[in-house]
C-alpha cells in the first residue's frame, strides 16, 4: 500500500471514530482561539491606551480609540455569534451577538475602574513595586485579573467557550488559573501568582491578597457533572491575606473578615473573623 492510500485510510478511521465519540454532532463551528486571544489583547489596549500602544501619539486619541473599539466589536461579535450558534445546536442564535459585544464595550469603563483599584492594591501591597505603572505593565497577577474581569462579564452573559478561552490564555501565560465564574471584589491582588487556582463558585470579597500556590478549590469532585451549579468553592471575606501554598476547599468554607491564612495550611472548615491560621 502506498503512502497516499495509507493516509486516506488513517483519515477515514480518524473521522469515523471522531463522529462516534464527539458529544456534539452539529456542524456549527467553534470560536477561534487565536481570534479570542487577539481580542483580549486589543481590549487591554483600549483599557490602558498609553501603556500598550506605541502608535498612540501618531493619531488623535479619540480617533485611534474609536477605530480600535470598532475592530474589537466586529471581531468579538463574530466569535460570540459562533459560540451562540454552537450553544443552540446549530440553530438560530437566541440573541444578537452584536448586542452582547457592544454591551461589553459599554462596560469597559467600569472594568477599567475596577482594574485601577486592583493595580493600586498591587502597588500598595508590594514594597518591591516602583509604581502602579509597573504593576499594570509587568505583573502576571494583574494580567490574570484583567483577563478574568473581561471573561467574567461574558460568563454572566451566558456565552459559552469564549470566557474559558480568555481565562485559559491568561492561565497559560501566567500560571494563574481563575475560572471566569468566580465572584471577585475590589482591590484584589495576587503577588507572584504561579500556581494560584480559583474555582468557578469561589466568592472573594474586597481587599483580598493571595500569594503563589494558593488553591481555592472544591472537595472531592468524583460525582462529576452531578455537582454542576452547586457551590463547591470557598468564600473569602474582606481584608483577608492568604500566604503561599495554602489550600482552602469546600462550598461551605468561609474565611472570615480580617483573617490571615499562613502558608501551606489545609483548610476545609470555616475560619472566624480576625483569625490567624498557622501550620503546625
Amino acid at each position: 500500500m502506498d503512502i497516499s492510500n495509507k493516509l486516506s485510510r488513517i483519515s477515514s478511521d480518524l473521522l469515523g471514530h471522531y463522529h462516534e465519540v464527539a458529544e456534539n454532532g452539529n456542524s456549527a463551528a467553534y470560536p477561534n482561539v487565536d481570534q479570542i486571544v487577539n481580542t483580549i489583547l486589543l481590549i487591554r489596549k483600549a483599557i490602558f491606551p498609553s501603556y500598550f500602544n506605541e502608535a498612540l501619539e501618531s493619531k488623535p486619541p479619540e480617533i485611534w480609540l474609536q477605530s480600535l473599539l470598532a475592530d474589537i466589536h466586529q471581531s468579538l461579535s463574530r466569535e460570540i455569534k459562533t459560540a451562540l450558534l454552537k450553544q443552540n445546536d446549530g440553530g438560530k442564535a437566541p440573541r444578537p451577538a452584536s448586542e452582547i459585544s457592544l454591551k461589553l464595550l459599554e462596560q469597559l469603563v467600569s472594568i477599567q475602574q475596577l482594574l485601577h483599584k486592583d493595580a493600586k492594591a498591587g502597588f500598595e501591597g508590594d514594597p518591591a513595586a516602583k509604581g502602579i505603572d509597573e504593576v499594570i505593565l509587568t505583573y502576571p497577577g494583574f494580567f490574570a485579573i484583567f483577563a478574568y474581569r473581561v471573561a467574567h462579564f461574558l460568563f454572566l452573559e451566558d456565552v459559552h467557550f469564549i470566557p474559558r478561552m480568555m481565562s485559559e490564555y491568561a492561565h497559560r501565560v501566567t500560571g494563574i488559573d481563575i475560572h471566569p465564574g468566580a465572584e471577585i471584589g475590589e482591590y484584589f491582588f495576587i503577588d507572584h501568582g504561579t500556581g494560584v487556582v480559583i474555582g468557578e463558585t469561589a466568592v472573594i470579597g474586597n481587599h483580598v491578597k493571595l500569594y503563589q500556590g494558593v488553591t481555592l478549590g472544591a472537595l472531592s469532585t468524583k460525582s462529576g457533572q452531578k455537582l454542576a451549579g452547586i457551590r463547591r468553592h470557598p468564600t473569602i471575606e474582606d481584608h483577608v491575606t492568604i500566604y503561599s501554598g495554602a489550600t482552602i476547599l469546600g462550598g461551605e468554607t468561609v474565611i472570615g473578615k480580617n483573617s490571615t491564612i499562613g502558608g501551606n495550611v489545609f483548610i476545609t472548615k470555616s475560619v472566624p473573623h480576625n483569625t490567624t491560621v498557622k501550620g503546625t
